[in-house]
């Protein structure tokens, strides 16, 4: 079940406005055309922010998500209808034969049993053609990401168009690695409502992750830095073996 930052009807709508930090949907956009990519399966695709940027770059997009408030922001994004919206996890996606799939937002970190992760990533090898092609990026062990999150605790507000003002804050609640859990509570000002959403995060290894793969029926071709985060994640370059 998504995390109530995807799947609270009141959250989903709020979501970009603490997320306006996207400059990864550029180096995305790039990596779709450096792989030559025409079909693009957008995995975790959230409120739709790559998606809908990449067809409007001319490409055909597939967009599956848990959460359907999530996609509910997505499609009002799609005004043309261009993206095919998929509500469901990437094991229940139909045959595709995609060019490229991706997990932005550090998606792959949800998946915290190698169970889950195995299944998405054998799910997503069959809906890419032969040869095709998995990128994503998930943050470095090495980095301690959440010591810095547990220091930047304090409140933030946003004024969110039809929504009003809305205040958030944001804690580490545990942390056992290599699992991290956090809390966000949310407070709408106009009303007053408070609402919660606690999430979990796995941490793999490098080696880990690339095991995983090969695995699952991908060959690794590259791990490179994030060019919006260099020395903070890893950005695996996959590609289906049969």
């Amino acid at each position: 079940m998504p995390d109530a930052i995807f799947a609270h009807p009141r959250l989903a709508p709020v979501y970009d406005a603490f997320d306006s930090d996207r400059d990864d949907l550029a180096a995305y956009l790039a990596l779709v055309g450096e792989l030559g990519a025409r079909t693009v399966l957008d995995v975790g695709c959230g409120t739709g922010s790559l998606a809908v940027l990449l067809a409007r770059h001319g490409h055909a997009v597939v967009g599956v998500d848990p959460a359907e408030a999530s996609l509910d922001v997505a499609r009002a994004k799609d005004e043309a209808g261009t993206v095919r919206w998929i509500h469901g996890d990437a094991t229940a996606l139909p045959s595709l034969a995609a060019d490229l799939a991706t997990m932005t937002g550090n998606v792959a970190q949800v998946f915290l049993t190698d169970a889950d992760w195995g299944r998405t990533l054998r799910s997503i090898h069959a809906a890419l053609r032969p040869e095709g092609h998995l990128v994503f990026e998930t943050r470095r062990p090495g980095h301690r990401a959440w010591e810095q999150w547990a220091t930047d605790t304090g409140p933030v507000i946003r004024s969110v168009p039809g929504v009003g003002r809305v205040e958030r804050r944001f804690r580490v609640t545990a942390i056992d690695l290599p699992f991290v859990s956090f809390r966000f509570t949310y407070r709408f000002l106009a009303d007053g409502a408070v609402v919660t959403s606690d999430s979990t995060l796995r941490f793999r290894e490098r080696a880990e992750v690339e095991s995983s793969l090969t695995a699952a029926g991908y060959r690794v071709l590259d791990v490179r830095e994030a060019p919006d985060r260099p020395g903070r994640e890893f950005v695996f370059f996959a590609q289906r073996t049969s």
